[in-house]
């Protein structure tokens, strides 16, 4: 009799988000989408509106097309319930809902930013006891938070550039104390930053005094913490992180952005911004970035897939590292994918390489114990050894 064919891996890929990087995720799901092996995978995208609806088997590329789905799509929660492991179907006003989805075997959360990012779905995900790709709870917060981050980067022996951090209560409640401060600690010119987003959404580059309000206010609308920076004369470099316990880093590329700094349209428009892979640097100093890379991944740790950004003085060569996107952009052109496609792993081997190393830490997980037996506390060493076995 001829062999049963393989079983096909169920996938779900998570999209959209309460985020503003909303529109960023549904591009990088329609990349994966499209690339995704389907011999090997049962994929299931479900799409996660604005407003935090679950929406199953909506495609991301039909929203490019046609827009919004209707308030009639049927939804879905995912159960906390480890005996679940799915989606559990939600009626709609009319009555109708979705069949009910047989158990997930692993999730790719290709959520940028808040709710997706900063380990809230992973904190979900982690309860129901499903494999996911990335980061875990700790990782994706920390790595989310740009204030915290450099400070386990400090603490690694890494460089960082000068900067503070913020609270948006501090700037609505004593704006002229918060500005002195910033002005008597940093020099301009400064860079403005939420401290929990990316693809720069948020972000203002601050050459004179009299912009300074403005960009905090634009950044309060974001965040709770503000990140500032000092701005430095420097190129963009970046490499990409793959692994867990111990990472691989991808080649060096760089990002020359056709604006006045890699903000959002220099990153998502066509002719903004060019990506040198590699970089034209000397070999010594990419090796130290690609040694920098793996220190910040472990710093934060993470999991699975990060982006490791650099500054890197002009005059001096001095290297600094500015962050690490746990999450990070994952278009067929995005840096992540092709400094991977750079150093020899196409963007649909990476997917699978992900997805492996998603199902190997939630094996190395299972391992740890959950429960306790107090019982255990009136024997002897040699008996709960044996009892171990």
């Amino acid at each position: 009799m001829p062999a049963d064919p393989p079983q096909k891996t169920r996938l779900v890929i998570l999209y959209g988000g309460r985020s503003g990087e909303h529109e960023v995720s549904i591009a990088s799901a329609t990349s994966v989408l499209q690339a995704i092996d389907r011999q090997h995978y049962d994929v299931l995208p479900v799409y996660l509106t604005p407003e935090g609806r679950w929406l199953p088997a909506v495609d991301p590329r039909h929203l490019l097309e046609e827009g919004a789905p209707s308030s009639s799509t049927p939804a879905a929660l995912l159960s906390s319930d480890p005996q679940q492991r799915g989606l559990l179907p939600l009626p709609t006003v009319s009555g109708a809902h979705i069949e009910a989805i047989r158990p997930i075997d692993v999730v790719f959360p290709l959520l940028h930013g808040t709710y997706g990012e900063d380990g809230t779905v992973q904190g979900l995900l982690e309860l129901a006891d499903i494999p996911y790709v990335g980061s875990g709870v700790l990782g994706s917060a920390v790595g989310m938070d740009k204030g915290i981050m450099k400070i386990l980067f400090q603490a690694a022996g890494l460089p960082v550039v000068p900067h503070m951090v913020v609270l948006r209560r501090d700037w609505e409640h004593q704006p002229s104390a918060v500005q002195e401060r910033i002005l008597a600690t940093l020099p301009l010119p400064l860079f403005v930053k939420p401290a929990n987003l990316g693809s720069s959404v948020g972000v203002s580059k601050v050459t004179h005094v009299t912009e300074l309000p403005m960009a905090l206010d634009l950044a309060c609308q974001y965040d709770r913490r503000l990140l500032v920076e000092q701005g430095i004369t420097c190129r963009e470099l970046e490499c990409s992180v793959l692994g867990n316990d111990t990472p691989q880093v991808s080649v060096v590329g760089e990002i020359v952005s056709h604006r006045a700094f890699y903000d959002y349209e220099a990153k998502y428009s066509e002719g903004q911004s060019a990506l040198h892979i590699p970089a034209d640097i000397e070999a010594p100093l990419a090796e130290e970035l690609r040694r920098m890379a793996a220190v910040a991944f472990q710093a934060v740790e993470a999991a699975g897939l990060a982006r490791v950004d650099f500054f890197v003085e002009r005059q001096t060569l001095k290297a600094y590292v500015n962050e690490i996107n746990t999450l990070p952009g994952f278009t067929t052109v995005s840096m992540y994918p092709k400094l991977w496609e750079a150093s020899g792993l196409s963007y649909s081997q990476l997917i699978d390489r992900l997805v492996q190393l998603a199902v190997e830490r939630h094996q190395d997980r299972q391992r740890s114990r959950t429960t306790y037996d107090v019982r255990a506390l009136n024997t002897s060493p040699q008996e709960r050894s044996r009892n171990s076995k």
